[in-house]
């Protein structure tokens, strides 16, 4: 037993044991990365046309077997396709720096006040039931949904944010995108989940806060038209009935808390924080 041992510590170098965590890691991330969208399904489906195969294969079922072999190349073509947000989305994880942090050089004075000035805002939006969608940029730029809309470049205040989408004005049925400590455009458009899971009762601006979400590391901030529900969109998932203490914390937690979280799981935590509160 000691001398299988020695055998196998001998064959293995460093380069080795380097290979296979970092082959780990990547399937570990693969893995996390499909729970969290879409591609679950995807993967389970992928899993079993692998296994059937196989199985033709080796039952000598050809004419199967060549029919799933012809699937499989085709299915390749239609998964970059269909499940380009998703791709689109992993790839854009891979590439993220935390050295371009958006909000690294802002000044926590100017934060507090932006903060303090879209709270503000979003809850007299709420009171008054007028429907808003804005879009807090983070570490992947939104220039193509931003040439959509009109740049504003604008110093915050809740009465600009408030004009901005009230009724009658030109830009109120797009999104606003937030740059930094700046209001930046206004009257964006926005791309459309295509999740069919959700709810009948979410209007398109709903949607295309969760589309917009699935498509970029962006915190979305909806109120709606029907009801003043406030909701955030991250990362494609929804959490609704939010107060001005939640959309507080969340908003503070995007500039001063730690830099190694993601946005996503301040996002999180900062809602069931307060959940657990209100319980």
């Amino acid at each position: 037993m000691d001398s299988i041992f020695k055998n196998l510590i001998s064959i293995f170098s460093i380069t080795d044991v380097l290979d296979i965590l970092i082959v780990a890691f990547i399937i570990y991330k693969l893995l996390g990365f499909i729970r969290e969208t879409r591609a679950e399904q995807l993967a389970k489906g992928l899993l079993l046309l692998v296994i059937a195969t196989l199985a033709s294969e080796s039952l000598k079922l050809y004419t199967l077997h060549w029919i799933l072999e012809g699937a499989m190349t085709v299915g390749l073509i239609a998964i970059v396709v269909l499940f380009q947000p998703e791709l689109r989305r992993l790839l854009e994880n891979l590439g993220r720096s935390k050295i371009t942090k958006v909000f690294g050089g802002i000044d926590k004075e100017d934060a507090k006040r932006m903060v303090s000035q879209m709270v503000e805002a979003i809850e007299l939006m709420s009171k008054s039931k007028t429907g808003a969608l804005m879009v807090i940029e983070n570490e992947t730029a939104l220039n193509d949904i931003i040439e959509t809309g009109t740049i504003i470049d604008a110093i915050p205040s809740s009465q600009m944010i408030g004009n901005v989408f009230y009724e009658g004005s030109p830009l109120h049925d797009g999104a606003m995108i937030v740059r930094g400590d700046r209001l930046y455009a206004a009257g964006c458009v926005l791309p459309l989940t295509q999740n069919k899971n959700l709810s009948k009762d979410l209007g398109t601006r709903h949607r295309a806060g969760i589309g917009m979400s699935e498509n970029s590391d962006a915190l979305v901030i909806i109120v709606s038209e029907e009801t003043g529900v406030i909701s955030v969109a991250q990362n494609g998932k929804l959490n609704r009935f939010l107060d001005r203490k939640a959309v507080e914390k969340l908003l503070l937690s995007l500039y001063f808390e730690e830099k190694d979280e993601t946005l996503g799981d301040k996002a999180v935590r900062v809602i069931k924080g307060v959940a657990n509160v209100k319980k």
